[in-house]
């Protein structure tokens, strides 16, 4: 890629968010385009690079990666294909952009994380898309002020409006308080060291055999107390809200302050369906983020070891739900290449 070349992206998984995210690098992102897209199932990533001008299609990440057209990858398969993608994209050194999780476990990130180590650079940011919310960065430019003292409890809610089939109890701590494991280590800036998970009588609103809701209390190593009430089934839409207790003051975000509407005797506004509507556009700032540092030859946000960090926690967490009581979370000494910030 030359200077003023479009970065030419290559996008592994044309599911939901695959295939947004090439609508997104076409349509919203600047200095980027899309060169190729990877399937298993090639219908569907001809489907996905159908109308994109030179967009190659293959079933092969590892074929597609040898293609002189592209400069850096975007991951979207599902988690238990990425450890394989990661590797080989190092192999290629090329800059990487993967979805949540790094990789399903605490065994394979710290795989990634040893490889990425021996590069000896960072070539990896995670797509822990809140750290781009323009409420969430309101909130932790606040906390890094001091002004309203040292953290001491975060409470956050996280609603969906049904889960969908194929969803488990386990996919609770895995795919959805994922995010606010991470957002708890970068708002606060402090590790997790243990978690507990309480359930309630589930929602009728659950499938059979759903423990749904559940409600997860966090410990850090900074003494600060977090909780996350889960709800998958909430019926009612997709809430996402945080509210940070600290020695001076409190501060509060999602609660969703859009347009008010008064008619008719009744006053009320919307509530967004789903993650993809109502973080749309912290998804567009974090893709262009990435691009950005991509086309200055730098690798900025979410790093390897907070996949590695959020991925410990969701063991740790799964195992709590399961087994009962508080589980410890273990992680090893942070290396000094992920030195400097969460």
């Amino acid at each position: 890629m030359r200077n003023h070349d479009p970065l030419g992206v290559l996008v592994i998984g044309t599911g939901k968010m695959g295939a947004d995210h090439v609508r997104r690098i076409e349509e919203v992102t600047s200095g980027a385009r899309v060169v190729a897209v990877v399937d298993v199932d090639p219908a569907r990533a001809e489907q996905v690079a159908a109308g994109i001008d030179g967009c190659k299609t293959y079933t092969d990440p590892v074929v597609a990666m040898a293609s002189t057209d592209v400069d850096a990858v975007l991951i979207a398969s599902p988690g238990a294909a990425h450890e394989a993608a990661l590797l080989a994209a190092f192999s290629y050194d090329l800059p990487v952009l993967c979805e949540k999780p790094l990789t399903p476990d605490a065994a394979s990130a710290l795989r990634v994380l040893e490889a990425e180590q021996g590069l000896g650079r960072r070539r990896v940011q995670v797509g822990f898309m809140r750290r781009y919310d323009a409420e969430y960065l309101k909130l932790k430019s606040l906390l890094d002020t001091g002004q309203l003292g040292r953290p001491l409890m975060l409470h956050n809610r996280h609603r969906n409006l049904a889960s969908p089939p194929w969803w488990t109890s386990a996919m609770h701590i895995n795919d959805s308080v994922v995010h606010e494991m991470d957002v708890t280590r970068w708002l606060l800036g402090q590790e997790i060291t243990a978690v507990t998970v309480l359930c309630p009588r589930p929602s009728q609103n659950a499938p059979e055999g759903l423990q749904d809701p559940q409600f997860v209390v966090m410990e850090t190593d900074g003494g600060a107390i977090v909780d996350v009430e889960i709800n998958v089934n909430c019926g009612f839409g997709y809430q996402v809200q945080a509210e940070v207790v600290c020695e001076r003051g409190t501060a509060r975000i999602g609660d969703g302050h859009g347009m008010v509407v008064n008619s008719a005797g009744r006053w009320g506004g919307t509530i967004a369906q789903d993650f993809i509507e109502r973080f749309e556009d912290a998804y567009d700032r974090e893709v262009q983020a990435w691009v950005d540092a991509t086309r200055r030859g730098e690798v900025t946000g979410p790093s390897v070891w907070d996949g590695y960090a959020v991925a410990a926690v969701c063991e740790a967490g799964v195992r709590a739900r399961t087994e009962g009581g508080r589980v410890e979370v273990e992680l090893v000494e942070r290396p000094a290449l992920y030195h400097g910030g969460f």
